[in-house]
């Protein structure tokens, strides 16, 4: 009985406390939902550096844009660009990426790099980004 008092002690003092910390500090990210709606590395059919911190992909009418954690100037050299999803997501089959932790994006020249984001963007978007790309490929 003692354990439980514990824990719901310590809930409540970190429901408390959660109010004051979400004013001082904004998530890093906000990953894609419905899991449907992230990008599928399968279904890529053309992709395109923009910077080195900035990829765009295009899953049939479907499009993303992907953003680093740092900067990756090596990324997409050689037309080769992987996209990698997290454990879980490969643990379930899916093997799509959400913009959550443990995604990555690497190319033959350029190590893992971590996705900060994820989001859907309009054919327009990507249109227009897609035009100021530094390297591009298709998927096979």
């Amino acid at each position: 009985m003692k354990s439980m008092t514990s824990v719901l002690l310590i809930g409540a003092l970190s429901l408390s406390t959660a109010p004051a910390m979400a004013a001082d500090q904004t998530p890093a990210y906000t990953p894609l939902r419905p899991v449907s709606e992230c990008l599928r590395p399968d279904r890529i059919n053309e992709w395109y550096v923009v910077d080195a911190q900035t990829v765009i992909a295009r899953t049939g009418p479907d499009h993303y844009q992907v953003k680093l954690q740092a900067q990756c100037p090596q990324l997409g050299i050689g037309q080769s660009l992987r996209f990698r999803a997290n454990r879980s997501n490969m643990a379930v089959g899916m093997g799509a990426l959400c913009g959550e932790a443990g995604e990555t994006v690497s190319s033959r020249d350029q190590p893992p790099c971590g996705v900060q984001s994820i989001t859907k963007i309009d054919k327009a978007q990507f249109e227009q980004l897609s035009a100021r790309a530094t390297r591009h490929g298709m998927q096979p």
